[in-house]
């Protein structure tokens, strides 16, 4: 029996699992997510695994395997460090077996992770850090229309006329909207629009790592985004789109780095031990 932590490190969250793996059977023991905001990212990590350690009834020194990813690999108590690309794959597959494709929608990214049925990455494409499809460009954007992040989804989602965002450059597209507001646009069909301008992109990422069919899950921040999910959604239905995949999530997508990092760390952990048996055995 194996326990093991995995701490994603991300830009707009920290978020850490803990999980008990025997053989083929793992199951998570707990679970925590916070918005870093004005704290030390570093600090905050140290204080989830605390909680997660406390929720589950153990401690550090009960754990095999402290995994990180994303930018925890400085994290002092960490026994490795993880690919993001690779955790986001792995844990995919372990909320859904059936996707072969990833959408990991983050605060300063969009990427998409063609996998094979063992949560193995066969290709990848990302956007690049200036994007306006982001979690980072959709917050900033709440907080110039007097909404919260929480409300961004079940407003785009109210829209009739959604006009869209056609600026690549975050800065830019923050100037579109600003025009929007102007000319007396509505919040729901701002957010609409920017929800499918994100769509497009993000179909596309999905077509240059030549994923066109099977289920993609959606992973990161903006994971649970209930307006990007319906732009994707109606984005995968115009025949232009000439891709035809089902686009989902899961409860959980938003922990998908974290749960990635556990198990490659159960994993290697279990590896290291084999072979240091073997050479004792010689």
């Amino acid at each position: 029996m194996t326990h093991t932590i995995g701490i994603d490190v991300g830009t707009g969250a920290v978020k850490a699992v803990l999980f008990k793996v025997e053989g083929d059977d793992t199951k998570m023991l707990a679970k925590r997510a916070e918005k870093i905001r004005k704290r030390d990212p570093y600090k905050l990590a140290e204080e989830i695994m605390n909680n997660v350690l406390e929720e589950a009834g153990l401690g550090v020194d009960d754990m095999h395997y402290i995994a990180t990813t994303g930018e925890g690999e400085t994290l002092e108590f960490h026994t490795g460090h993880f690919y993001s690309m690779t955790t986001h794959a792995k844990g995919a597959i372990y909320l859904d077996p059936e996707v072969r494709s990833v959408l990991d929608v983050g605060s300063l990214h969009g990427r998409a992770i063609r996998i094979d049925e063992r949560g193995k990455v066969l290709e990848y494409r990302m956007t690049s850090q200036c994007a306006s499809g982001t979690g980072q460009f959709l917050e900033n954007i709440a907080r110039y229309l007097g909404i919260t992040s929480e409300e961004i989804g079940e407003l785009s989602q109210q829209a009739d006329d959604p006009e869209v965002v056609s600026s690549i450059c975050a800065v830019l597209a923050e100037t579109d909207v600003i025009n929007m507001v102007s000319r007396s646009i509505s919040a729901p069909n701002i957010l609409k629009g920017i929800h499918i301008s994100m769509a497009q992109r993000l179909l596309k990422l999905l077509r240059a790592t030549k994923v066109m069919d099977g289920a993609v899950l959606l992973t990161g921040g903006l994971a649970l985004d209930g307006g990007l999910i319906a732009a994707m959604v109606e984005g995968v239905a115009d025949p232009k789109a000439k891709i035809n995949v089902e686009v989902k999530n899961h409860p959980d997508s938003i922990y998908a780095g974290a749960i990635g990092a556990a198990l490659w760390g159960a994993f290697r952990y279990e590896k290291l031990a084999e072979i240091a048996a073997l050479k004792q055995a010689s």
